[in-house]
This record gives C-alpha cells, structure tokens and sequence, in this order.
C-alpha cells in the first residue's frame, strides 16, 4: 500500500494542497494518504454541500470531524440554487461542485487539488461516453493531470483498482459515509453499475486503457488541428474553400476545433456546416448562442443578442469606452484634432435602431447614402448591420456602429472634437475593460 499512501503528483513547491472530499470511501482514503505524506504542507480538505441529500448536514459535520483529525484543514461550501426543469441533476451538481473547489483552492491558496477517482471510475466513464456517442474527446474520460484556470486538478489513484483502496481504508480502520444516491436507478452511472458492470467488471484495465489511447488520440488530433487552423483562419474568418479542400476527417477535426472555443458542438451542426455550405452562398445556422455565417466563402460566428428595440439618451462626451451590454459592444470615445464630433453634440445623443429614412454621408463633399448602401459600399457583412445608430438632439445621423461618425455631423476647423467608433465585445482586447466609463 506504500505507492497509495504517497501520491506522486504532490508539488511540493505549492503552499498548500487540497484535496476534494466528500466523506466517501475514496476521498477519506486519499486524505488519509495524503494528510501522512504531505507532512511539511498545509493539507486542506474541500468539501461540496450540494444541498440534494437531507443527510447532507450531517455529513458536513462528519467530515469537518475527519478532516480535523488527521490535521487537515478544512473548508467547505454550499451549492445556492437547483436544478432547472428538465436539467440533469448529475450535470447540474458536477458543474457546480467543479466551480465551487476551484473557488476554496484558489482561496486556500492551494493551485494543487487532489482527487481520489480511480480506475473503475475512469473504465465506467468511458463506456458512458461510448454508450452516448462520442467520439475522442468524450471517451477520453477523466485526465490524469489537467491545469484549470490557475489550479492542477490531479487524479494520483486513476490506474488504481478500487479493492486496494478499500483495503488501505481497512487497514488503517478509517471511517466513511456510504451515500444511497450511489444506489438511485435515476442517475446513469448508477443503472451502468446496476445492469452493466457485473458483465464488464473483469475487462475494467482494458476499459481504462482505451481511456487512454482515446487521450492520446484526442492530443493529435488538437496538434493537426491547430496547424490546421493556422492556415485556415484570418481574424473571425474561417476559409471554407480552403477548409473543404482537406480530407473529411481533417476537415470535420478542423471545424470542430474552431467552433468550440464558442459554443458546445453537436455532430449535428458539424454535419450540417459540411454538407450544406455551398460556394459564393450568403448562408446561416442556428448554433447554442448565436448563429454562423457563410459570407464570400467565409464561416463567422455572431452572438445571439437580441437587438434592443427602445431608444436610450447617451452622454458620451466623456473620453474611454462606453460599453452598451445590450447591444453587444460599446463606443470608444478619443479627442482628435480633426474629423471628429463636437463634445457639445455628445453630451446629448439618442442611441436607437436604423430607421427607414436614415441616410450616412462618408465624407465631406460626398452624396448621402442609404444604410443599405453604405453598408454595401464598405463591404459590411450583414449580420452586423443591426448596430446602434446615434442621433443627435434634433434627430440627425451622427454615427452608425460598422461605418463610423457621418460626415455631416463633423465638428469647425479648429473647434474640439472626439472621434466615435463602435467595437463589437468579441473585438476588445482583454484589457478594455480598465478604461470603461459607465454611460
């Protein structure tokens, strides 16, 4: 049991170590273990009242108790909320539970957490995820070893059978809570154990490898990808002319790759995108968020915001980015020394919709437009055109998000101006936000 009891993903670099415990069987035994091994680092205990178990308060108690009697620090947190109609309540527990012991390591000051799954869990992981089709990704189940926002998530235990840490806990007489939600038929992984797993239990090393190799297959296909992708994106813009002259795997890899850093993909919508693009097309897809937009042989991603239909009275005539959340971006105010809009015209401005009578005017001597027009001129995809128009205070154009300040409204030779510009939120850099002033 000596390999069990010194878990080797220990840094002792880190100030502190944490360790997920929820008072089972395998988090008492990785505590336990850890709590001996980590003798010269604060070792803290997190654990997750999710709120779902009447027992739940007693088990906080419990494991207060444990974790204190092994000189273990211990912190714990409980979920607000619960599950929305029609949510999994697995999905809605793990998703909170995750965020809630990144939220205690972080503030334990521990960026190293322990977690005592093992190899079975990892084996019914896999074939949950085979059962439900999904592909490398999904049957690559838990990793090892996975950085999160600032935090190592670290499973020592995953090529350990159970039966060994049953006999570590039982050797070393550690007490532990045996939750009967592990036995409700409601929730997969309990009807997997049920009707499944006694005809699976002896292939359990088999499962966990294949786990395995699907993690190593997962990591080549993110590395094709990426220099895929290299080739294949210019700013928001994926190439589909490009995209579809690679193989259908590297080209569906590809797809996948780009679209999920925005979105949670269905095989559905990658199929779709492959089969339904056509060249030269102005297309659209409904996606989680938003929609994609096939535009000159490009795929581009817009949010799904709804554009607000009530006029706002802006002040803008202070310098810095005035953010307008509802619109999806935000105006960037800067002094100019000329081709700009007097601060008089600013400090009283009504941000509204494009109405049908709107005309934009690029520059000064030339004929006004329609926004039709203007937009086309400027090759502005149609997507963006719903942005904020801003009007003056008796009515006139000033500026138009996606083409800029009109012309009209520029201020006298020598009279102090500011320049406008719309930035869409997906555009900002990440430090903007520091200048926002509140408009």
């Amino acid at each position: 049991m000596a390999d069990l009891a010194t878990p080797r993903a220990a840094d002792p670099t880190s100030p502190a170590v944490a360790v997920a415990f929820s008072g089972g069987l395998d988090s008492t035994a990785l505590l336990h273990a850890v709590a001996r091994a980590a003798t010269a680092h604060r070792v803290v205990a997190l654990h997750v009242h999710h709120g779902l178990m009447p027992a739940a308060d007693s088990w906080r108690k419990h494991c207060e108790t444990q974790a204190h009697a092994l000189g273990a620090e211990f912190v714990s947190t409980r979920l607000s909320g619960c599950p929305s109609p029609g949510e999994s309540v697995e999905a809605w527990a793990r998703l909170g539970r995750h965020g809630a012991l990144h939220d205690m390591a972080v503030a334990a000051g521990a960026d190293l957490l322990l977690l005592a799954h093992h190899r079975r869990d990892q084996a019914e992981t896999f074939l949950l995820q085979a059962m439900r089709g999904a592909g490398t990704a999904g049957m690559s189940a838990m990793p090892r070893s996975q950085w999160r926002d600032g935090v190592r998530w670290v499973r020592p235990w995953l090529d350990h059978p159970r039966d060994r840490i049953l006999a570590y806990a039982e050797h070393h007489g550690l007490r532990w809570i045996d939750d009967p939600s592990n036995d409700d038929p409601r929730y997969a992984r309990n009807r997997l154990r049920a009707s499944l797993w006694p005809a699976f239990k002896a292939n359990e090393a088999g499962l966990a490898q294949a786990a395995r190799w699907a993690q190593e297959a997962e990591a080549l296909a993110q590395e094709v990808a990426a220099g895929d992708l290299e080739r294949l994106v210019q700013g928001a813009r994926l190439d589909l002319v490009a995209l579809h002259a690679l193989s259908p795997a590297r080209k569906s890899n590809a797809l996948r790759a780009w679209l999920r850093p925005q979105m949670a993909i269905s095989s559905q919508l990658v199929q779709r995108l492959l089969e339904e693009w056509r060249p030269g097309a102005v297309q659209a897809w409904d996606a989680p968020g938003g929609r994609l937009h096939a535009w000159r042989d490009g795929l581009y991603w817009a949010s799904g915001a709804e554009v607000p239909q009530a006029s706002a009275r802006l002040d803008l005539s202070r310098p810095g980015f005035h953010r307008q959340p509802d619109w999806g971006g935000g105006w960037s105010v800067e002094p100019v020394g000329e081709g700009g809009v007097p601060a008089s015209v600013l400090a009283q401005l009504t941000q509204r919709v494009r109405g049908p009578g709107d005309q934009f005017q690029r520059g000064v001597g030339t004929v006004p437009r329609s926004l039709k027009k203007a937009y086309q001129e400027l090759d502005v995809p149609p997507w963006r055109r719903d942005g904020p128009v801003l009007a003056d205070a008796d009515g006139r154009v000033v500026a138009v998000a996606g083409l800029g300040m009109d012309a009209r409204a520029f201020a006298a030779r020598d009279e102090p101006c500011w320049s406008l510009r719309w930035l869409e939120d997906s555009a900002l850099p990440q430090s903007e936000g520091e200048g926002v002033v509140d408009a």
